[in-house]
This record gives structure tokens, C-alpha cells and sequence, in this order.
């Protein structure tokens, strides 16, 4: 493989974690970085690093221009996209793909079908997965979405056609909040995503979120490699991931397994990808949506199957078949993954960028921590505001519970307000000591980090 060569379109943690994939694979990486990013630990560590604009998204990381440009004045033959950004973005995958460039991940077509929700929907449909019963597509106006919220029952979800990260999503409980929220949804969703269509969605309250990983190849060969629960959130962001799930028995993972995978092959899925599910109190389980793309949280499903994710996508995305079948598959211990924010839980996660002063990372015995900053960095106000990933895995759920405890007391971030303690008083909530949480549970958690720790692991 040493004549391939990849450019990682992304910043951050994400394009860290690519580039040392690559050089894993002996395959020379080039960084693209905007003015803000210049000492950026990704632009360090790549063998070429470019300069695609200035601070601004929309000038750099989502300049297709640019960034194709880069790729072809240092000769790559491939572009990894990482997650955000350009990652779902089928006008720069057609784009990509008409240079002969490979794209590390599915193609514009299918990205194109899976990345609007309605018509994702209707593809889960025909291949027999359970749906959230909603809108057959995208609402035009208020009056017709008010005739759909009347027909399946409120409370219901107004979701943009294009949305992700949390944003593009209202809840509406009658007739009158509905009125208010459609039109504010779908401007949010044509700031954001430049696209203002919307659908609507039955609410599923408080429910579990989960997910399966599944990663495809070009012979047709597809799998699930189990899934992650996802339900600690804030603001329908994730803060903790965690595999497996505590509240998922064998039979239903099997299911879920087996509808994520029937899902992922009746589109033709190359690469990996994530199939989101929601899961009731009586845990029936409905599609969401599928993110065509590497996830936050991959490390999590890494650390319980022994599968490096990074390394089999860029395989597969050179023509190579699965180093694995689902036979060879196996959930060993499990995982937890605390995102570390530069952000104050204590002001509605208000982002808190500035000047790193010192750093301790956790170390010891399967604790990894996915990080792009270092001592005197700079943390830039214009993206994302996450600081990188602790890991931790062990034998059983209890134990991984005691091991992130003390990762987060020996994670010392200083000169900016992190959530760090607020991770560590979500480890020492009874809720989720037991495993009972679900996507409510940072919305009724109030601020166990300005009280006393149950040092006793419950259940």
C-alpha cells in the first residue's frame, strides 16, 4: 500500500486519530488546516500539511474547492473525511469522485439517500426495519404538518431533512406549540444546513439510544460489530458512550444486529457507518437514522471487539475485503467513553475556548485518551467545542465504572473550564451506577458535582 497516499479533510482529535491510522498502514498523510489551526497537533504530525483558508468553517474545512485542491497539488489518491464537516456531503463526494480520487467512505449516491432522513426512512421501510411513525416526507407548510401531528398523536419531534448534531430538532406537545416551532425549525435548518426542509416524527419519550456499528466492503460482505449506547446527552449531544448497553439482552441485539445489516445491504453500503435506533421502555426499537460516516465514539466499539475501525476504512476503501465475518465477532468487557469538553455545565454548556496552561493525561491499563491538544495551546472559538475522548475498558461494566472514575481524577486540563467534574459526578449518579438512564437524565441531573459523591458502586 505504499503508493497510496490519503489527505485528512478534518481538524481536531478526529484527524489526529486518522493520521496515526495511516502511518500504521505505512501510508504517507497530508494535513489541511485553516489559519486558526496552524499549531494544531494535526498539522504537526502529518507528512504534508496545507493551509486550505481562513478561521472560518465555511472558508476552510468546508471549502470543497480548497480542500479537493489540496488533495490533488499532493498527488493523493484518497481523501479520509473524518466526522462533521464534508463527511455527509454528497455534492464534495461527486465531486471527489469525478478527479478519480477515492473517497474514504459510501458513495454520493448513497450518502445522497441515507443522508436525508425521509427518504432513509423509506429505505428502512422496504427492508423491514421498524420505523418511528412520522410524516411520509418532507412538510411543506404548517397547515399540513398540523394534519400529520393530529393523525399520529403528539407529543411529536419537527426534524430538518439535512440536520445532525443536535441541532434542527423541536418538540412540540399541541397544536399551538407546533405553530411556533415549525417555522423556527426550519430557518434554524437553513442556517445551519442550507436546506430548510423539515419532517415530523413521533416523540419518543425518554427513550434509550442506541446504535449499531456496522462496516461494509465492495464484494457485498456486510456486519454489525454490536452496538453503543448513547443516551447520556445534552442539548441531543452526546456526552457518554458506552458499550455494550446495560439495558440490551441477546436477543435483542441480535435483532437490532440483523436490521442494521439488512438496512446497510439494501443500499449497497461500502465503508463504515452507523444505524441509529431508538429504544422504548417496552424496548421495541424504530430507525432513526444512519450516519455514513466514522463516529465520535468509534473507540468504544474498538476497545469491546478488538477491531482498529480507522485502519479496516481505509483498507476497504482500497478494494480490500473484511478482515473479519460476523462469526468472528465477540463483545469482550466493556467500554465507557467521556467526551472532555472545553465548555461550563454549570452555564447551559456555554464553550469555554482559551489558553491551555498544563496537562495531565490518565494513563494505566486500557485507558486511552483521543486528544489533539498539548500544553500552551490555543483552544479557537470557532469549532466544535470537545477536547478529545477518555476511554476506558475492563472485564465488566462495575469495573469500568471504578477505572473511569479515576481517569477523570487524574485528568488535569488547566487555564480553561472543562466538564471534567461534571463527568465524574454523572459516574457517581445512582442512575447511571445502574444502568437506568436514558436521554432525559442530564435534563432532571442537578449538579451532583456541588455535593457528596456515593462512593459505592449500586446494583
Amino acid at each position: 500500500m505504499a503508493q497510496n497516499k490519503i489527505l485528512v479533510a478534518n481538524r481536531g482529535e478526529i484527524a489526529v486519530r486518522v493520521i496515526r491510522a495511516c502511518k500504521e498502514l505505512g501510508i504517507p498523510v497530508v494535513a489541511v488546516y485553516s489559519t486558526a489551526d496552524a499549531t494544531s497537533l494535526h498539522a504537526k504530525l502529518a507528512d504534508e500539511a496545507v493551509c486550505i483558508g481562513p478561521a472560518s468553517s465555511k472558508s476552510s474545512y468546508l471549502n470543497m474547492q480548497a480542500v479537493l485542491s489540496a488533495a490533488i497539488a499532493t498527488g493523493c489518491n484518497a481523501i479520509h473525511p473524518g466526522y462533521g464537516f464534508l463527511s455527509e456531503n454528497p455534492k464534495f463526494i461527486e465531486m471527489v469522485e469525478a478527479t478519480g480520487i477515492k473517497f474514504i467512505g459510501a458513495s454520493s449516491n448513497v450518502v445522497s439517500q441515507l443522508g436525508d432522513k425521509a427518504t432513509a426512512k423509506m429505505i428502512a421501510k422496504q427492508n423491514n426495519v421498524p420505523v418511528v411513525e412520522g410524516s411520509d416526507g418532507i412538510i411543506q407548510s404548517v397547515e399540513e404538518g398540523l394534519k400529520v401531528a393530529n393523525r399520529i398523536g403528539y407529543p411529536i419531534m419537527i426534524k430538518a431533512t439535512a440536520g445532525g448534531g443536535g441541532r434542527g430538532i423541536a418538540i412540540a406537545y399541541n397544536n399551538q406549540e407546533f405553530e411556533k416551532s415549525f417555522e423556527l425549525t426550519s430557518l434554524e435548518a437553513e442556517t445551519s444546513f442550507g436546506d430548510k426542509s423539515v419532517y415530523i416524527e413521533k416523540f419518543v419519550e425518554n427513550p434509550r439510544h442506541i446504535e449499531i456499528q456496522i462496516m461494509g466492503d465492495s464484494k457485498g460482505n456486510v456486519v454489525h460489530l454490536f452496538e453503543r449506547d448513547c443516551s447520556m446527552q445534552r442539548r441531543n449531544q452526546k456526552l457518554i458512550e458506552e458499550a455494550p448497553s446495560a439495558i440490551l439482552d441477546e436477543d435483542l441485539r441480535l435483532k437490532m444486529g440483523e436490521a442494521a445489516v439488512r438496512l446497510a445491504k439494501g443500499v449497497g453500503y461500502e465503508g463504515a457507518g452507523t444505524i441509529e435506533f431508538l429504544v422504548d421502555k417496552r424496548k421495541n426499537f424504530y430507525f432513526i437514522e444512519m450516519n455514513t460516516r466514522i463516529q465520535v465514539e468509534h473507540p468504544v466499539t474498538e476497545m469491546i471487539t478488538g477491531v482498529d475501525l480507522v485502519k479496516e476504512q481505509i483498507k476497504v476503501a482500497y478494494g480490500k475485503e473484511l478482515s473479519f465475518k460476523q462469526s468472528d465477532l465477540k463483545i469482550m468487557g466493556h467500554a465507557i467513553e467521556c467526551r472532555i469538553n472545553a465548555e461550563n455545565p454549570l452555564k447551559n454548556f456555554m464553550p469555554t475556548p482559551g489558553h491551555i496552561q498544563r496537562i495531565l493525561f490518565p494513563g494505566g491499563f486500557n485507558v486511552r485518551f483521543d486528544s489533539h491538544i498539548y500544553p500552551d495551546y490555543d483552544v479557537p472559538p470557532f469549532y466544535d467545542s470537545m477536547l478529545g475522548k477518555l476511554i476506558v475498558f475492563a472485564p465488566t461494566r462495575k469495573e469500568a465504572i471504578r477505572k473511569m472514575r479515576i481517569a477523570l481524577e487524574q485528568l488535569v486540563i488547566e487555564g480553561i473550564t472543562t466538564n471534567i467534574e461534571y463527568q465524574y459526578a454523572i459516574m457517581h449518579a445512582p442512575d447511571f451506577i445502574k444502568g437506568t438512564y436514558d436521554t432525559g437524565f442530564v435534563a432532571k441531573f442537578n449538579g451532583l458535582i456541588q455535593g457528596e459523591y456515593n462512593e459505592e458502586l449500586v446494583g
